[in-house]
């Protein structure tokens, strides 16, 4: 079957050049116009209308999203093969199936995979080795699946700690560190057989908006952006990377002074990814839902100024009216002359090149998935990460008698952005800290404690020899760093932990004993409780700083000798 799609490629390669060269047959144009989009439906099996789409019309692909397409692995994989045998009974080429399967606080592809800590704990860990060996693990679990294409790695440089949407999903603040691991992770979820998106091209780390919900700017000048920014890119292009996802973020110095989103920038996508930075591969818009690109009918404009700038495949969700505005928009636009032949077939090339590389790997059986080896990874990544900041109260290792009580103290996991998973992990910490002392009571608060909340616990840990308080986003949720003062104010031993991202001591600097795992997955908690009571050393070091109180620590780099 391989051998028959890589022909198929091949001969629809020469067919789709001759768009350049002024053939415009509806067949062909509607052929081209298919191959750049990405769909999105909702539903465990593909239903009716994708099925129509899949047996009438060719097409890019699609995406596979968390809470609207899984249920568990196996039913991953039967949803994949029946997208691919409609695809072949429609005589279509293979398919891309993405999916936005990062580790840590964002796993597409459902808890049943193996729960590697994410991006920002492999920064802590700052090992190459380590980072190509996640990915090619993630990789292998994502073509279990039938996932081909992973939406991987965050390349962001995440230097504002007021950043909403990335923080913990970039390896850190030094680019120098960033672009290395991104690159070694890159590689490895290539070696696995997937292709791998680096994204949000040209950097998402400064921003205190979301693209989810408007345009956040990034007002540097080019040498910063060369100098910051743009180096992860560089790094993974170099180490080939065969796709870019943009960032719906404008950067006026790149756009003559102007605010634009990059996927509408032509003068970041040919100006400065294709030309200058020479990016031979496929560049893959952002998802087109989000509120930085015009809903509704305005997105017909930006469906055309995307595809005129640059983008190669567009990133839709499950909007049955939207998927077709898409298609219809490029449709009329190729046919009326408005788009070149030669922009569509251009980016038909480098799409079938790239489904022929993917034709050509082999799909891992379902044994991968959460084997032992992984978990180990992940668990080892775990250990290498979790950091400890200070112990200026000399707690550790903990050495408790054996009738000492300890709280366990931490907020309701929620999204806190759409990027995010965080509401299916599970709470593990408790389990993990009884492994070492039996008499550990767990309490869970809202991810925002009123006055209220504060007050019960003020009163309710005096009865405690030690606290350990778990926050998430404390520089962010006022209420959160509120508790921890006022449980400082009780005079209980305590020990502070960023569950999440490290900035949440600037929010209580009282704290005197502070650790970060960096994710709230059970890896972590076992790592952590392994730490606290020495069993293992605390190995990490910051990747960003703490502002006021920590810089980055600019540990070297381990290489990988992997690849």
């Amino acid at each position: 079957m391989i051998a028959t799609w890589q022909k198929q490629i091949k001969d629809n390669l020469v067919t789709e050049t001759t768009l350049s060269k002024g053939g415009s047959s509806a067949q062909t144009a509607a052929t081209a116009v298919g191959h750049k989009l990405l769909l999105g439906f909702t539903g465990p099996e593909p239903p009716p209308h994708i099925l129509h789409w899949l047996a009438s019309r060719p097409l890019g692909g699609f995406t596979i999203f968390r809470y609207r397409n899984v249920e568990n692995p196996y039913q991953v994989r039967q949803l994949t093969n029946a997208l691919q045998q409609a695809a072949r009974a429609g005589g279509q080429l293979p398919l891309l199936i993405c999916a936005d399967q990062e580790g840590g606080q964002l796993n597409a592809l459902g808890p049943a995979l193996t729960p590697f800590p994410g991006n920002m704990a492999l920064g802590a860990a700052g090992d190459t080795d380590l980072a190509y060996r996640a990915g090619l693990a993630i990789g292998l679990e994502c073509a279990a699946l039938g996932i081909n294409v992973n939406y991987a790695p965050c390349c962001d440089v995440n230097s504002n700690p007021q950043n909403p949407v990335i923080g913990i999903r970039s390896f850190g603040e030094d680019p120098k560190r960033v672009a290395e691991l991104a690159a070694a992770m890159a590689t490895g979820i290539q070696d696995a057989g997937v292709a791998s998106a680096a994204k949000h091209f040209p950097g998402h780390g400064d921003t205190v908006a979301d693209s989810h919900h408007g345009v956040p700017v990034v007002n540097h000048d080019e040498k910063r952006l060369w100098d910051v920014e743009l180096r992860p890119f560089i790094t993974a292009i170099r180490a080939g990377v065969k796709m870019v996802m943009t960032a719906h973020v404008g950067i006026p110095v790149l756009n003559d002074g102007r605010v634009i989103p990059a996927t509408l920038s032509p003068a970041i996508l040919q100006g400065l990814l294709r030309h200058r930075l020479g990016f031979p591969g496929v560049i893959v818009s952002d998802a087109m839902d989000m509120a930085a690109i015009t809903q509704g009918a305005g997105m017909a404009g930006d469906v055309i100024r995307a595809t005129e700038a640059g983008v190669d495949m567009l990133l839709l969700t499950d909007d049955l009216d939207t998927l077709e505005l898409a298609y219809d928009t490029l449709n009329h636009s190729l046919e009326a002359g408005h788009i070149p032949p030669a922009t569509i077939a251009d980016s038909v090339q480098r799409i079938l090149a790239l489904k022929q590389w993917l034709a050509a790997q082999e799909q891992p059986d379902l044994s991968v998935i959460r084997c032992l080896e992984h978990c180990q990874l992940a668990q080892e990544i775990a250990n290498r990460a979790v950091t400890l900041v200070r112990d200026d109260a000399r707690l550790l290792p903990l050495r408790l008698p054996s009738d000492a009580r300890i709280a366990v103290i931490q907020p309701t996991f929620q999204n806190l952005t759409p990027a995010d998973t965080s509401s299916s992990e599970k709470l593990t910490l408790g389990r993990a800290l009884r492994r070492y002392h039996p008499l550990v009571d767990e309490y869970l608060i809202p991810h925002r404690p009123d006055e209220s909340t504060i007050a019960t616990f003020r009163h309710r840990i005096r009865q405690y020899d030690l606290v350990i308080i778990g926050t998430i986003e404390a520089s962010r949720q006022r209420g959160q760093a509120d508790l921890v003062h006022a449980l400082l104010d009780t005079a209980v031993p305590m020990i502070t932990v960023a569950l999440r991202t490290p900035y949440d001591l600037a929010a209580y600097p009282r704290a005197q004993t502070h650790a970060c795992t960096y994710s709230i997955q059970e890896p972590a908690m076992q790592a952590l409780a392994a730490a606290l009571w020495g069993e293992i050393p605390f190995q990490g070091t910051l990747p960003v700083q703490i502002p006021g109180l920590y810089p980055v620590q600019h540990a070297m780099v381990r290489q990988s000798s992997a690849k």
